[in-house]
């Protein structure tokens, strides 16, 4: 994993202390890093090489980041409060990777 749960934790404004979701925020940053992967069309080893590098760069971090805080404010597939994408948030960051040919 690429973020890990401290990281995480600390993203979402949760307190270390606080250890009842933690098998649950792990759960959210395996698929968010899937997720960010699949939309890169590479694998979850290969986001560390993108780019021709040796880490994952921090912008896809971010994105996971954003990824993990969405999951995990919104547990339902449906939502009753109209909300909008950042705009310099996942789609953006993700797009700074994309390869289109």
């Amino acid at each position: 994993m690429y973020i890990d749960l401290e990281l995480a934790k600390k993203h979402l404004n949760v307190e270390s202390e606080f250890t009842d979701d933690d098998s649950y925020i792990e759960m959210l940053i395996e698929v968010s890093e899937e997720s960010i992967a699949k939309n890169l069309c590479v694998t979850r080893e290969g986001l560390a090489t993108i780019d021709g590098g040796t880490e994952i760069p921090a912008p896809l971090k971010q994105a996971i980041l954003l990824t993990i805080g969405g999951y995990y404010a919104n547990r339902e597939e449906m939502t009753a409060v109209q909300m909008r994408p950042l705009e310099q948030g996942v789609k953006h960051l993700i797009s700074l990777y994309r390869k289109y040919q």
